[in-house]
């Protein structure tokens, strides 16, 4: 199979929410849908590192909310590793993983080995396939040291790479990675780049799919970079080829990223 992901269409509507006294005073008005994916249709390959680039409200999360069966598309349709996003979802689900920078969703008083053997019970992992994977991640990671300290205790880059483990418990053959190093420091965000690229792509042949508003992260680590603007796909293709589609052989990614957003 050649490509892990595949969408056709897919369009998610949102009403707003009112507060109480908004229905008070307009109790029959309709509010608005808003837009938050418009008619998105496009092809991930298998094992590449592919960014979704765009600014806050682009559409990204909601877009990697659909494909990881959270929220329902309002039209259109997926597969994910030749799977129906609407008729396998339970399978869809045991072959992804998501991983995000909310530190909200971790038991702040139980410690990071804890938080791992938790998550891992939903994955009906038993304890002996809970031990080996928290120790073979707690390597990987580089956070075997600590995994007995409490969540709370914890550094902003280890609480960051405890989501990256929680996302990989299941050996998941596709993971979507939603503003990974948004709270990391220079060196943790380049550290945690360099693992996404090597380890999880190159070595291990994940495919990977990253949300980004950073110009220049995407440039460095994207396979090919997928430009999304108000819920709808400007461009998407390696640097080279939306060169040639811009007509601009020499252009930059920013130069490339306000042409299309600004049309």
């Amino acid at each position: 199979m050649e490509y892990a992901i595949e969408t056709y269409g897919l369009t998610k509507k949102f009403i707003p929410a009112r507060s109480f006294s908004g229905y008070l005073r307009h109790p029959l008005r309709k509010e608005k849908p808003i837009l938050a994916v418009n008619n998105l249709t496009m092809k991930i390959k298998r094992g590449e590192l592919f960014v979704l680039l765009g600014p806050n409200g682009a559409g990204k999360t909601t877009l990697l909310k659909i494909l990881s069966c959270l929220i329902l598309p309002t039209s259109g349709n997926a597969t994910v590793l030749g799977h129906d996003l609407l008729k396998d979802e339970d399978i869809v689900r045991t072959s992804i993983g998501l991983i995000s920078g909310n530190e909200r969703s971790f038991y702040w008083r139980l410690t990071l080995r804890q938080n791992l053997s938790f998550f891992a019970a939903l994955y009906n992992l038993n304890n002996s396939e809970t031990r080996k994977i928290i120790k073979e991640l707690g390597y990987l990671l580089q956070i075997e040291d600590v995994l007995d300290r409490q969540f709370q205790e914890c550094s902003a880059g280890i609480k960051q790479r405890l989501a990256v483990a929680r996302g990989l418990l299941n050996d998941p053959e596709v993971l979507f990675m939603d503003e990974p190093v948004k709270s990391l420091d220079a060196a943790l965000h380049k550290n945690l780049d360099i693992f996404i690229k090597d380890r999880l792509v190159r070595e291990r042949g994940k495919t990977v799919i990253v949300t980004t508003h950073n110009l220049f992260e995407a440039e460095q680590i994207a396979d090919r970079i997928a430009i999304m603007h108000k819920g709808e796909l400007k461009a998407c293709g390696t640097l080279d080829e939306m060169r040639n589609a811009v007509g601009d052989r020499q252009g930059s990614l920013e130069a490339i990223y306000l042409g299309v957003t600004q049309k």
